[in-house]
């Protein structure tokens, strides 16, 4: 049933969300897109999909990730209850595998022998390289040269898995890169392979598809936050890279409009240096990567290159969901730098015993700010998509701690 003025019902048809999302991909790529989308489609609903992705979802992955009160920030910080929805207590350490297991179902099901998929951080490597360990399928995963050296842990797990990492050495040797690669891939391999999107960006069924397999997490929260303090939270936050993990949290949550949601950007070195990788914040509508979303870019539409200290978050664009939130002023979308974030990094070592990854670490550094404007009767909650092993080398350079 389509809910008037709801938030939840889109995409429509084509894939959009208001202007943003769509198909935009080559003629040879056109049949296996709409092929993903009727298969999609087909089996989203139906029982047996459903028990078998959580099955897995339980024995495998671990869910439900625990919803965790964080006493001593909340009392440092003086303001609001603050939770943690603890996803970097999945299997492999993010909210990742959530999408990579209902993915790979999915290509199981469309009969599909060889997957790839694209990483910065590693995170969604890593996840991908281990539900094709699970169902025995080959795994290539295409990363950017610069992100293989500052994430040597997650290189070297996905090694262990089996999968083969191709580095791109060109462009920026990132994200970006490594999703040009894959795509072309793709192209040339379009009757036995699948490619896993690890955020809610890409053509059309993409977006959609990996917000419905990342609602869970909004999902466990509702239940959860009402057992814990019998109410719904008032300010739920995230970080955003392309977006996957903030959409799995505020998805199951949009159309309750008296709860706010801030989704936060890397802002890198700064917003007004040009080196940083919030496209709401710096950058215009245009088209990357299969769909129209907001994007860095020049004046003549060529797309820049984005800093991050974060591997997960160094990207030009934003999913294309984001974009239409943004526009709808439904979602507050914020910025932290690296120098916050790694501030905020600390801050939760100590006095948490959490290890974030980089990612979340760029939520925490805006929540430490803006805590003191909520009373102590308000509730957070904050996304913990990711643990912080894979960041701990690019921690210790910035601090300049030998290892």
């Amino acid at each position: 049933m389509t809910i008037k003025n709801s938030f939840k019902q889109l995409p429509d048809d084509k894939g959009y969300f208001g202007a943003f999302g769509g198909r935009y991909v080559s003629e040879t790529l056109m049949p296996l897109i709409l092929e993903v989308e009727k298969e999609y489609e087909k089996i989203k609903d139906e029982s047996s999909f459903k028990e078998e992705l959580n099955h897995y979802m339980e024995t495998y992955i671990g869910r439900p990730s625990p919803l965790f009160y964080a006493k001593r920030i909340s009392e440092d910080l003086g303001g609001p209850k603050i939770y943690f929805k603890r996803d970097e207590l999945n299997h492999t350490g993010a909210h990742k595998i959530n999408n990579c297991m209902g993915q790979i179902l999915l290509a199981k099901k469309m009969g599909k022998k060889r997957i790839i998929a694209e990483t910065g951080a590693g995170q969604h490597g890593v996840a991908t390289a281990t539900v094709c360990a699970l169902f025995g399928l080959p795994c290539i995963v295409y990363m950017g040269e610069k992100d293989i050296k500052r994430q040597s842990p997650n290189v070297f797990r996905m090694k262990l898995l089996g999968a083969e990492i191709r580095s791109v050495k060109t462009g920026s040797k990132s994200l970006k890169d490594a999703m040009n690669e894959a795509l072309r891939d793709w192209v040339t391999n379009v009757r036995d392979t699948f490619y896993i999107i690890g955020t809610a960006a890409g053509p059309h069924p993409y977006p959609a598809m990996v917000r419905d397999f990342q609602s869970i997490i909004g999902e466990e929260v509702r239940e959860q936050i009402l057992k814990a303090e019998n109410k719904l939270p008032d300010l739920l936050m995230a970080c955003i890279g392309g977006g996957s993990n903030a959409l799995g949290l505020f998805h199951e949550f949009l159309d309750d409009k008296q709860i706010e949601m801030i989704a936060v950007e890397a802002a890198g070195h700064g917003i007004d240096t040009g080196s940083h990788a919030a496209s709401l914040s710096g950058g215009k509508p245009g088209i990357l990567h299969g769909n129209k979303t907001y994007l860095l870019q020049s004046n003549d539409g060529q797309i820049d290159e984005a800093h991050s200290i974060s591997a997960g978050l160094d990207y030009p664009g934003i999913g294309p969901e984001h974009s239409y939130l943004f526009e709808q002023k439904r979602v507050h979308y914020m910025s932290a730098t690296d120098k916050e974030a790694i501030e905020a990094f600390q801050y939760c070592c100590n006095l948490e015993g959490i290890i974030p990854a980089l990612e979340p670490s760029h939520a925490l550094a805006v929540l430490k700010k803006i805590a003191k404007n909520y009373s102590k009767e308000k509730i957070v909650v904050m996304n913990m998509c990711g643990r912080g092993d894979k960041d701990i080398f690019t921690i210790a350079e910035e601090l300049n701690i030998k290892l």
